[in-house]
């Protein structure tokens, strides 16, 4: 066993506080990784203060890791010690099912375990990224490309969910050159999904509630950005979408927006909504419209996700902080106060 020093929050909604953690010794298909640096996504957030579900504490989040091997077991082949490598948000699964035979662990039948907050199948609870070092099982870790390795490893390190989480269904509703694309919302999924709709050869549209955002938006790849409150506007856009991505967590006026989709097009959501979602049946009927869903991507997808950002020269915007400060960048994300996600040096750990 080896302890860590960590970041961690000792009781719900309590402010995370400096700690030590244990990590188990590594096994034979094991990799223990150094961390470099670890994203803060709001879904951190929404886990340590309690808002999805009771959790087990103390509890250190993160589930967007970069860092170097040190260790490898003696059965490990994907990797060796000294490579650039990533952790995500699952860090095992059944590797059974049909899910998990299809490369699509964060569907599995019983359930992927989560890099931080869940119960692994050996039968004790994962600690997240926010800390020193991880022991990861080698079908769960990825490798970083050099192209997004040195100066551009921090900005990289958010894709290891957010990207991911907006590769998926651009890849799976088979985005190419001149799909028109809607991206609602342009946070800390949204703007990454700008740049790879974008890269993809899409015609992209953001959706937003303001222009604030526009000439960033318009710089990731944008065609068209919309404010949500301008009626023309958004009249304009009427049946013209192959296919909108919503990132936002808010209930919107579902019929409005599917209104924007052309036939046989689809709404995907990636935000989750603190009540159900109320959706007319003719907006669906009209036209062949379909509402979906997707959740994050499999282990294959984030390599693939890696491998096309590093080709295309994604990266996220990041701003870089101490460990010391995520308590005020966790205010200050829930107050959309950041461009684009935050990024903490392990050093700091």
């Amino acid at each position: 066993m080896m302890n860590v020093a960590a970041y961690a929050a000792p009781a719900p909604a309590a402010p995370l506080e400096k700690t030590t953690i244990t990590r188990r010794d590594v096994r034979e298909t094991d990799v223990l990784i150094e961390i470099s640096y670890a994203g803060i996504c709001h879904s951190d957030i929404h886990t340590v203060r309690d808002e999805w579900g009771k959790m087990r504490y103390p509890l250190a989040p993160g589930h967007e890791i970069v860092g170097v091997v040190r260790e490898v077991g003696s059965g490990v082949t994907r990797h060796q010690v000294g490579d650039m490598v990533g952790v995500g948000c699952m860090v095992d699964s059944c590797r059974e099912c049909d899910a998990c035979a299809d490369g699509l662990e964060q569907y599995c039948t019983q359930g992927n375990v989560g890099t931080y907050g869940s119960t692994g199948f050996d039968g004790e609870m994962t600690q997240g990224g926010y800390s020193t070092h991880i022991v990861v099982e080698e079908r769960f870790v990825v490798s970083i490309p050099e192209a997004l390795q040195g100066d551009r490893l921090a900005a990289a390190t958010p894709l290891l969910c957010a990207g991911v989480t907006l590769f998926s269904p651009l890849k799976h509703w088979g985005v190419r050159p001149g799909t028109k694309v809607g991206i609602i919302g342009m946070g800390g999924l949204g703007h990454v999904g700008v740049k790879i709709a974008a890269a993809m050869g899409a015609e992209v549209t953001v959706l937003s509630h303001s222009l604030s955002k526009k000439e960033d938006g318009l710089r990731f790849g944008a065609t068209n950005y919309i404010s949500t409150s301008d009626e023309e506007a958004m009249k304009g856009l009427r049946g013209s979408l192959d296919l909108i991505i919503n990132t936002v967590s808010v209930n919107l006026p579902m019929h409005q927006y599917l209104g924007l989709l052309r036939y046989d097009g689809t709404m995907v959501e990636l935000g989750v909504p603190t009540q159900p979602l109320e959706v007319p049946a003719f907006a669906l009927i009209g036209a062949r419209k379909s509402l979906s869903g997707s959740c994050i991507g499999g282990m294959p997808e984030t390599q693939e996700m890696l491998d096309f950002c590093a080709e295309h020269g994604i990266t996220c915007e990041v701003e870089m902080i101490p460990a010391e400060k995520i308590n005020e960048a966790y205010d200050r994300v829930v107050a959309s106060d950041v461009r684009y996600r935050f990024v903490i040096d392990a050093k700091t750990f």
